[in-house]
């Protein structure tokens, strides 16, 4: 069997193969009160019927003043749970286990009441973004925790920490956007200050995987890289996060000379210098390509991202072409029915 249709567990969870839907933010919430709709329940389960392990769903913003967009998913509220819950079952209907991402869009919100580390706009189309006072940080905080109380009640099997592509955590783990003197800027150790007590924050109401994703190079001078990301990393397993899901890029304007596995090196570095599991994501396309990322020990799954928009099926176009055998629906195995 090839690698990548080998089961793989984290603590009590198992998925299927290692094949995972990256969250991809869709946009088509209600507009108003983040809640799901038909297009996230016939989106995700559709993932699940092409046989995908893992379904990451979008980034879901565990504040209001926290959503990129008025079309975001939100979990800032018991109301949000039911829709949730729904789609949840949705996809564990067809095998799928199932993973929530909890963001904050920081100074790229453009809803009302964008925060961010410091009073520093990402560009000339948004606006400059408020700097975050303590009560704001301590409001925060305890939303990613509220966040992970309501995810766990919609059944989800794993909860993603979005520290990436230049939201609010990112910006406070880069010196490009981070440019406070208290305790949350400044050094390494106090610029991943938030994070760290985010994920305390979740580890007292939820003991399911934890995943992380990072952008682990800023692709600017005196931005982070991964070499410098081997530390956080370092902290984030001490804490007991079990998988880095590692992409790059998106904190501040840059430009990124993007081809076929271009993150893949950021995660292989993670994996074996900080000594814990990553996912690789980013134009990994062909299945010979995702293959060759596990059998060579350069990550432990595949990401997959806008290929799973283009092709909900792709896992079995990829256990074709690498000569395996998975189980199909049932429906689809009687043809019959």
């Amino acid at each position: 069997m090839a690698k990548l249709f080998e089961p793989y567990t984290i603590k009590n969870v198992t998925f299927k193969n290692r094949i995972a839907m990256a969250p991809m933010c869709m946009y088509q919430s209600d507009g108003k009160d983040g809640k799901v709709t038909d297009w996230h329940r016939v989106h995700y389960p559709s993932r699940a019927v092409g046989q995908v392990g893992l379904i990451i769903i979008e980034a879901t913003s565990v504040q209001p003043e926290g959503r990129i967009s008025y079309g975001d998913l939100g979990i800032w509220q018991d109301s949000h749970i039911e829709g949730l819950a729904e789609i949840v079952r949705l996809m564990k209907l067809h095998g799928s286990k199932t993973g929530i991402q909890l963001a904050h869009a920081g100074r790229k919100a453009t809803v009302d009441g964008a925060m961010a580390p410091s009073a520093i706009a990402f560009n000339d189309n948004y606006e400059t973004p408020a700097e975050m006072t303590e009560s704001d940080i301590e409001a925060t905080i305890q939303a990613f925790k509220d966040g992970a109380v309501r995810s766990q009640a919609a059944g989800f099997d794993v909860i993603e920490i979005h520290a990436a592509h230049g939201y609010l955590i990112n910006e406070f783990l880069s010196p490009l956007t981070n440019k406070r003197s208290d305790e949350y800027g400044g050094s390494a150790e106090n610029r991943y200050r938030l994070l760290r007590r985010v994920i305390d924050a979740i580890k007292t109401v939820w003991s399911g995987p934890l995943f992380v994703r990072i952008s682990a190079h800023d692709y600017q001078d005196g931005g982070m890289t991964p070499d410098q990301y081997v530390e956080m990393v370092k902290w984030m397993k001490e804490q007991g996060v079990d998988l880095i899901d590692v992409s790059s890029g998106a904190v501040v304007p840059a430009k990124i000379h993007a081809y076929p596995g271009y993150q893949v090196n950021f995660a292989e570095t993670i994996k074996h210098q900080a000594d814990i599991a990553t996912g690789a994501v980013g134009l990994i396309t062909s299945p010979l390509h995702a293959e060759e990322i596990l059998q060579n020990d350069r990550a432990d799954l595949i990401l997959i991202a806008r290929e799973l928009l283009r092709d909900p099926y792709w896992p079995y176009r990829a256990a074709k072409e690498l000569g395996t055998e998975i189980e199909s629906p049932v429906p689809y195995e009687r043809g019959w029915i």
